[in-house]
């Protein structure tokens, strides 16, 4: 009988460590980042979340939540009103000012570094996974995108690579705001787990983009986010681009839009963003 009160006593206490491990970290999170939303989310706490920035659009229903804004517009004044017990954000997307006013009253504000790779996915996800004290949850995520993965490099696999596509990232915030992805970005990450071979442009980081620069590139394909194909009013506002239309990927109607934090954000969904983007390239 003593044997038994011990084993049940055992599994009790195995079964309710989760549910503790989630109690204890029961906090008000605001959230700065549309990927350390997501995942945060993905491992349990989204309802623990009760504001974010304008950049956490997924969950659809993180969008419902109070925004604090965007990076250098956003006050301690109107996050402190929110009475949160903590703030999970990119690093240095908020200004050394606000960082100080915040920690000044004693509340918890964490930076991860935002993933432009999906080794950084994996290791935002432990560090996440980690702080909340809920391992096993993150250890699931990754095993789910490594999944994807393998799904992906299956499909690539059965392509014929020898002359991968090009492609070139635009980042278009109206005609008169118009850049272009270099080395070392989350494009250029992007493009080639997907399979395709980033233009070769020569710099890193992004650049406003030239007429002189898009006919040099001449992309087989052209990467935008939604948002920004229409800033410019749609693929046929893109002839707005000096140059655009000389592209063979603008000849070929081979322009591809996607979510912004979708494409960019290296989060829970990045297999499946590189896996649909593969697709559209290769024609299936």
């Amino acid at each position: 009988m003593k044997a038994k009160l011990i084993l049940f006593l055992f599994l009790l206490s195995a079964c309710s460590a989760p549910q503790q491990a989630e109690e204890k970290n029961a906090k008000r999170i605001i959230t700065a980042g549309g990927t350390i939303t997501e995942i945060v989310h993905e491992l349990g706490f989204g309802d623990f979340i009760i504001a974010t920035d304008i950049t956490s659009t997924y969950p659809s229903g993180m969008q419902n939540l109070p925004s604090i804004g965007y990076r250098n517009q956003i006050k301690s004044e109107g996050i402190l009103s929110l009475s949160p017990d903590l703030i999970l954000a990119e690093t240095d997307y908020l200004t050394p000012d606000v960082v100080a006013q915040l920690k000044a009253t004693g509340l918890e504000v964490l930076f991860f570094e935002k993933p432009k790779t999906v080794e950084g996915t994996f290791t935002l996800i432990e560090e996440l996974a980690e702080f909340l004290e809920v391992p096993e949850k993150g250890l699931k995520i990754k095993q789910k995108i490594q999944e994807q993965l393998a799904e992906l490099n299956q499909y690539l696999a059965d392509k014929n690579q020898e002359a991968k596509p090009t492609a070139l990232f635009i980042m278009a915030r109206g005609e008169d705001m118009i850049f272009v992805g270099g080395d070392d970005t989350f494009a250029s990450s992007i493009i080639e787990l997907a399979g395709l071979r980033p233009t070769a442009v020569g710099f890193k980081d992004f650049i406003p983009l030239t007429p002189e620069a898009l006919a040099k590139f001449n992309p087989d394909y052209i990467l935008l986010f939604d948002s920004g194909l229409a800033s410019l009013g749609g693929k046929t506002g893109l002839t707005k681009i000096r140059g655009m239309e000389q592209t063979l990927a603008f000849q070929k109607d081979q322009i591809l839009a996607f979510d912004g934090l979708l494409l960019s954000g290296f989060g829970p969904r990045v297999a499946e963003v590189a896996l649909e983007l593969a697709k559209n390239a290769y024609h299936d």
